[in-house]
């Protein structure tokens, strides 16, 4: 009994299951607590999905037939330094609680997480 496991369909699911995470999530906000909070999910969330596509290009990069250069570490470093300053922008001077941007952060894990409930479910036939 043999599954056949499509990669690039799980990536797909994961990204648009980030985005629906993200949009349910700023939605929960803003029904709950507003439109402040709801803005600073939203940036959390979209971080969050900005830095899956930067892992999953390094994955690719990685794995892929052609090998990541010097620059590579770089760019990775890069790309952790540039959330950072995001969030320090977000959090210190836009004035968004660090806990709704934090909880908009979790949005790619979140669909991450879904997807390997789909697969449990969908593709494999068992639980």
């Amino acid at each position: 009994m043999s599954v056949d496991f499509n990669n690039e369909q799980a990536l797909r699911r994961i990204r648009l299951l980030t985005v629906a995470v993200g949009l349910g999530g700023a939605v929960v906000f803003l029904v709950r607590q507003g439109v402040r909070p709801a803005a600073g999910f939203l940036m959390g969330a979209t971080l969050s999905a900005a830095n899956f596509e930067g892992i999953s290009m390094l994955a690719e990069a990685i794995g892929g037939t052609r090998k990541p250069g010097p620059a590579a570490a770089f760019l990775i470093g890069l790309r952790y330094l540039l959330i950072g300053c995001a969030l320090y922008v977000i959090v210190r001077v836009l004035g968004f609680a660090p806990t709704v941007v934090l909880a908009g952060l979790l949005a790619a894990f979140g669909a991450a997480i879904l997807e390997i409930l789909y697969e449990f479910v969908f593709q494999r036939g068992h639980l």
